[in-house]
């Protein structure tokens, strides 16, 4: 009964996501009443579905750099040459969470100016925490005795890393990607104060314009498109944790 809930539940939200990026004007009806003095209630300035794939690309692009510095930091840390560097590798990740989105892209914006590539920056800091402290903790809680077995089965620290380590890490890994990727598909709203291309542009004018149907329409999309990415993530790493053996986290 669960399962029939849960897909009922997935079904509805991509239908209804399908909806605002296609045939918003069917949801007209609803929207006109949170509109005032005559505003449109549909945006049309851009196409809504444009805007969700340029969104999606800078969430994609800053979490595949975020993941790969991540977990090399995170591997780094936990091998006895790299543990003293545990704490300021901590730090960083912790300032790259805690210092504000909208900062960085006024800091940025100088150097690279206008578009994604502000964006990119401050949502690939802010990737960072949750992928790096998921690895190390992943990696961290590896028995001691499954260690020994593989250094007694003749492995060498590569071997044993790939083999080993890493796909028992691997749960609490693919946890953390899911965190970071929701995290960064909301905070990639602000991109568009930088003229990045992404769903903040239709929320930015329903604030612009005290319209509060294009707020709405916004936000909703940029929800949904959260709930579901984590899900669907959810079903691959059960999938993956499935595939070698263990149990996802």
């Amino acid at each position: 009964m669960k399962l029939v809930v849960a897909n009922l539940f997935r079904l509805a939200a991509l239908v209804l996501l399908l909806i605002l990026l296609f045939r918003t004007q069917w949801l007209s009806f609803l929207l006109t009443p949170l509109t005032t003095n005559n505003a449109p209630a549909v945006y049309t300035q851009n196409s809504l579905a444009s805007l969700a794939a340029g969104h999606l690309q800078l969430v994609v692009g800053s979490i595949a750099c975020s993941a790969v510095l991540a977990v090399l930091g995170g591997i780094f840390v936990t091998r006895e040459s790299g543990a003293d560097f545990l704490p300021l590798s901590r730090a960083i990740a912790n300032a790259g969470q805690t210092f504000p989105p909208v900062a960085v892209l006024a800091l940025a914006v100088p150097a690279t100016g206008f578009g994604a590539m502000p964006t990119l920056i401050a949502l690939f800091l802010y990737g960072l925490l949750p992928i790096f402290e998921n690895t190390v903790a992943g990696l961290k809680q590896v028995s001691p005795q499954v260690l020994d077995a593989a250094d007694g089965m003749g492995m060498s620290a590569t071997q044993r890393l790939l083999r080993v380590e890493l796909p028992l890490a691997l749960p609490l890994i693919l946890e953390g990607l899911k965190v970071a990727t929701v995290i960064n598909i909301g905070t990639a709203t602000i991109g568009s104060t930088v003229a990045a291309k992404g769903l903040g542009e239709v929320i930015i004018a329903g604030l612009i314009s005290d319209n509060t149907a294009f707020i709405l329409q916004g936000g909703l999309i940029v929800g949904l498109m959260a709930v579901l990415l984590y899900d669907a993530m959810g079903l691959v790493e059960a999938a993956i944790t499935r595939r070698i053996g263990l149990r996802a986290a």
